[in-house]
């Protein structure tokens, strides 16, 4: 049977994005309110939303796991995901994102965009996602659309297209004055919209940026260009697919405002989620790769079946696997194939999402985000497809850990349980690593940052009632080139009878940027290596970079160029160059002047101003350094680049100089030279 593609246009997948604190579930919350799907208001403070339901969520007031639930509004179903705001948890943001057709992007409007605002706005750049600004908390002490925007501005760089006035300041706001229909819109409290006229004192403000606002349109969008010059001014209509042109397109966002706490403001967001996200047959088809080819997979429920799996939920019970379907349909009792294990897999049951709670389904069609039972192979970034037209689609990204603790059961009749809570852990979050330290026997869990090891350890004794142990976290640290070599000559022979091995290689390394990671060149000539063992070669080196000769860590930035060699007409072999590079390259590296990097982070503290100068003093303690500081409304907002090591434990130090009124945020932005003083090894 053929479903009507019509269906899909009232389809919008889309995401709340935001800094931690900013509302971004208090606004879901509200749209869920809103458009009727919950009969009352659920609150972050009271531990009653319907998106934060695990027990750590509400004990802890913040969003920890991406949460998935649906409502209707207009005619549309809209698909929702609300996703954390805190950097340890950025891995569940991205394969939220990486599922996501649009997103709601929400401001604090006395912050503006904040450290995680940035990260998850670039997160959205990477995949393409078109994006709408919320301005929340417009409520506030210190709120400013005006500063918010610009902010925006500043620091994410698009082209913000405001869409309202504000209507009253602070304590005062009540509503908004809707500049593309130029009428006001105001609400009481506990109440309903209202649409009127715009009032008297606003009109001549709420003219001029019309008129800002068409400009501004006019100068990105060609069609709106030629009836601005025609007309001097813009359609409704037109203005509102301009809109929606570049907001689809990328080179605007629209920016609206409002404060979900008082439940100012959703209706007008809900109505320019419509309006202005894609649905699932405005983006392009999904690409993916079927062995050497690439291919694509149209959104229509008639194509060959194709989703990708973005989370999976292991419970005592069994398996949770959420997909987003791409293209075909799916029914249960389906069989499919996982593309990469190249495994079958039978659907059990189809569920439409609410959170914890959930709906069954008969089948699943393209554009839909729903959560399957009976898969027990599949994992995030997994391709599920049909067995006739295999597919293997791109996965999202995964972070590298930067943060590890050993851990182990207090009891040791607990040990083997332990192993299958950290396996399960790992099984639903990709970015948390399990291994076993082989010098120590010690097992350790690395991941994201203090909090998200946290976390995670917390699960592991709620849910499995284990009693854990768990060491003090330690970073991850890389080694790079200070001072490389040259001409450094390596030669590899090895005679045990039979077919023997020989490779000769000459190596350069040279220090690059540590982002630039690792860059390996051919300046053979004469046809000295055949480009065949060059491969090799290249392939060698990167084995040896898995270990440094300072502690036994990753190396990165530096290039690496092999400027000669020699075969030997029977016993050179592709094992033998690449046993050449791997071991020639770790000789040169232990001839290098190699330095120790260690991760750093960008913080930001928010401390009254009368304990500035105790952060300060405590930041240079550790190591910081200061790159800002800001006076906002009576308190200082102080940003500073620290290692990442340093920021164990600052929390509580924060709080006790502060009398509980600091907070600080930190976002990782890579590696820096440690001083001597810091072991190269940490084993």
């Amino acid at each position: 049977m053929r479903i009507n593609l019509d269906t899909l246009a009232v389809v919008r997948n889309l995401g709340i994005l935001a800094h931690v604190d900013a509302g971004k579930t208090t606004v879901t919350e509200r749209i869920l309110y809103t458009t009727g799907t919950t009969h009352r208001r659920g609150e972050v403070h009271d531990g009653t939303t319907v998106t934060d339901f695990d027990s750590q969520e509400r004990d802890r007031g913040i969003t920890i796991f991406a949460a998935a639930v649906s409502c209707a509004w207009d005619g549309h179903r809209i698909n929702l995901i609300d996703t954390p705001g805190h950097v340890d948890f950025a891995d569940e943001v991205e394969r939220a994102l990486r599922v996501l057709d649009g997103a709601v992007a929400v401001f604090d409007a006395v912050a503006g965009v904040e450290p995680q605002s940035e990260s998850v706005w670039r997160q959205a750049d990477r995949y393409g996602v078109p994006r709408i600004a919320f301005v929340n908390k417009l409520d506030r002490a210190g709120a400013d659309l005006d500063t918010a925007v610009e902010s925006i501005r500043e620091r994410l760089h698009p082209a913000p297209l405001v869409l309202q006035l504000p209507i009253g300041r602070e304590d005062a706001f009540r509503g908004v004055v809707d500049l593309v229909h130029m009428r006001a819109l105001t609400w009481a409290d506990g109440g309903d919209m209202v649409a009127a006229d715009i009032p008297g004192d606003l009109r001549e403000e709420a003219r001029r940026r019309r008129r800002l606002l068409e400009e501004a349109v006019a100068e990105r969008h060609p069609a709106a260009l030629e009836e601005f010059c025609m007309r001097s001014t813009l359609d409704t209509g037109t203005l509102v697919d301009a809109l929606r042109d570049l907001t689809r397109t990328g080179d605007a966002v629209v920016v609206l405002c409002g404060s979900a706490y008082r439940n100012r403001g959703i209706e007008p967001l809900l109505d320019a989620v419509v309006a202005y996200l894609p649905s699932p047959l405005d983006v392009p088809p999904v690409r993916g790769t079927l062995g050497d080819t690439r291919q694509e997979r149209p959104a229509d429920p008639a194509a060959p079946f194709a989703a990708l799996v973005f989370k999976v939920n292991a419970t005592p019970t069994g398996r949770l696997t959420y997909l987003r379907v791409y293209s075909g349909t799916i029914e249960k009792g389906d069989m499919v194939m996982d593309a990469g294990a190249r495994r079958g897999e039978r659907v059990g049951r189809i569920l439409r999402v609410q959170a914890d709670r959930h709906a069954q389904l008969d089948r699943a069609v393209a554009g839909d985000i729903v959560a399957v039972v009976g898969l027990k192979s599949a994992r995030a970034g997994s391709t599920l497809c049909t067995p006739d037209a295999p597919l293997v689609l791109e996965p999202p990204s995964v972070a590298e850990p930067v943060v590890s603790v050993a851990v182990e059961a207090v009891r040791s009749t607990d040990t083997d349980r332990l192993a299958s809570a950290l396996a399960r852990l790992a099984e639903e979050d990709p970015s948390l690593v399990v291994r076993t330290d082989p010098e120590t026997g010690q097992t350790v869990l690395s991941g994201m940052g203090e909090l998200h090891l946290e976390v995670a350890l917390e699960k592991a004794r709620r849910d499995h009632g284990l009693d854990v142990n768990a060491g003090r976290p330690r970073v991850a640290h890389r080694e790079t080139v200070g001072r490389g070599v040259t001409g450094h000559v390596f030669r590899h022979v090895k005679q045990d009878g039979g077919a023997g091995q020989f490779a000769h290689v000459v190596l350069d390394v040279e220090p690059l940027d540590v982002d630039a990671g690792f860059e390996f060149r051919s300046a053979v000539v004469g046809g000295r290596v055949p480009q065949e063992y060059v491969r090799a070669v290249e392939a060698g080196c990167r084995d040896a970079l898995a270990e440094g000769p300072l502690g036994g860590h990753p190396v990165t930035g530096l290039r690496v160029t092999l400027t000669d060699g020699a075969t030997h007409v029977k016993d050179s072999s592709d094992t033998a160059f690449r046993t050449a590079g791997r071991f020639g390259l770790r000789e040169a590296l232990r001839a290098c002047a190699m330095v120790l990097l260690e991760p750093v982070a960008e913080v930001t503290v928010t401390v009254p101003d009368a304990a500035v100068g105790g952060v300060l003093g405590d930041l240079a303690a550790r190591r910081g350094r200061v790159s800002g500081s800001v006076t906002r409304s009576g308190s200082a907002v102080v940003t500073a680049t620290v290692p990442l090591a340093e920021l164990f434990g600052y929390a509580t130090r924060l709080r006790s100089r502060t009398q509980g009124r600091g907070t600080f945020t930190a976002r990782p932005t890579g590696y820096a030279p440690a001083p001597a003083t810091v072991a190269p090894a940490q084993r």
